[in-house]
């Protein structure tokens, strides 16, 4: 495990945002910096360090965007036998080079267990009464953290609030064709199976995830933007889940819901007061983000020498430049 002490230097040099009007129009998302080049047909996706959850910006962890890139890069690899992936190049650690997709409007939302703490998690809403949950009929007299009997899907809109829908109401929107939403559905299913299975060899539990797919040039579905990150995924130690459910304590994770659990824990809600974010705070939730890196990947994690990310990521996507294209 990193020590913690080897990523207090990066505390000050955060990748807060990008701009390098060279790469093309850019839109900024919660996490990612997304340049566009419709005339080569791909965006560049460069995973910042900033740090959303419940949809509010808060901070920014060092080196978090180092670790989703390399993290979704190593998945990406694992499951190209199950569907097309987005990517065309991984140029940087920080930087993914995808296809232009047109995105299908939904977030594809796979559970493995009753949990969560935001709004259109499968538990906040369970504990308020709901027993229909997007079209899935829930069983009474489940507990937090109780393991389904199969996965679910509970996909959600994108938007700026992410809307509950059921998959009549995708197809009656006009979101997806039936057709393509049971495609969908069954390669989120068999993706999700692959991250378990993966997971369940490196002692680690994947309990949700999140995925986003579009369609290619050729008409083919194809997985986009990241795939079983800690920013996208939940994950738990395997070995202490069984006893901490029994006890009723939460499993201890390896995702950002520790920061969810902290900012709870502060006493926040969605309209009160922000509690301070300090490097304590980042520095933990940094040391999670590469600790479930090298779980995962098996790979032991590389702290880079030079502070200067966004120098580095230039120099890199020199080559990806539209003037010089």
């Amino acid at each position: 495990m990193i020590d913690l002490n080897a990523l207090k230097p990066f505390l000050d040099t955060t990748l807060q945002e990008t701009n390098f009007s060279n790469l093309g129009e850019k839109y900024a998302g919660k996490v990612r910096d997304v340049y566009m080049q419709p005339e080569h047909g791909r965006r560049i996706l460069i995973a910042t360090d900033r740090q959303s959850a419940f949809d509010i910006l808060w901070t920014a962890i060092p080196l978090k965007g180092q670790v989703l890139t390399q993290i979704s890069s190593w998945w990406f690899e694992r499951i190209g036998d199950i569907m097309p992936t987005q990517v065309l190049a991984t140029p940087d650690p920080n930087v993914v080079v995808v296809k232009d997709l047109r995105m299908v409007p939904v977030e594809i939302v796979v559970r493995g267990y009753l949990t969560g703490s935001s709004k259109t998690s499968a538990w906040v809403n369970y504990n308020n009464g709901v027993r229909d949950f997007c079209g899935v009929r829930l069983p009474d007299n489940m507990v937090k953290n109780q393991k389904f009997d199969a996965p679910i899907i509970t996909p959600t809109t994108k938007s700026d609030d992410d809307e509950l829908i059921d998959p009549a109401g995708i197809v009656a929107r006009g979101l997806a064709t039936q057709e393509l939403w049971n495609e969908i559905a069954e390669k989120a299913m068999q993706l999700f199976e692959r991250g378990q299975q993966l997971a369940a060899e490196r002692g680690l539990i994947l309990v949700d995830t999140k995925y986003e797919m579009g369609i290619d040039a050729e008409g083919k579905l194809t997985i986009a933007d990241e795939v079983h990150t800690p920013d996208s995924s939940r994950y738990w130690i395997a070995d202490s889940y069984e006893a901490r459910f029994a006890a009723g304590q939460e499993p201890e994770s390896l995702d950002k819901e520790f920061f969810r659990l902290w900012l709870r824990d502060q006493g926040f809600e969605y309209d009160g007061k922000k509690p301070e974010i300090t490097n304590d705070v980042r520095l933990m939730l940094a040391g999670k983000y590469i600790d479930l890196y090298e779980r995962v990947t098996g790979d032991t994690f590389s702290v880079p020498n030079d502070a200067d990310v966004p120098g580095r990521i230039a120099r890199n996507l020199a080559s990806f430049s539209i003037a010089s294209s």
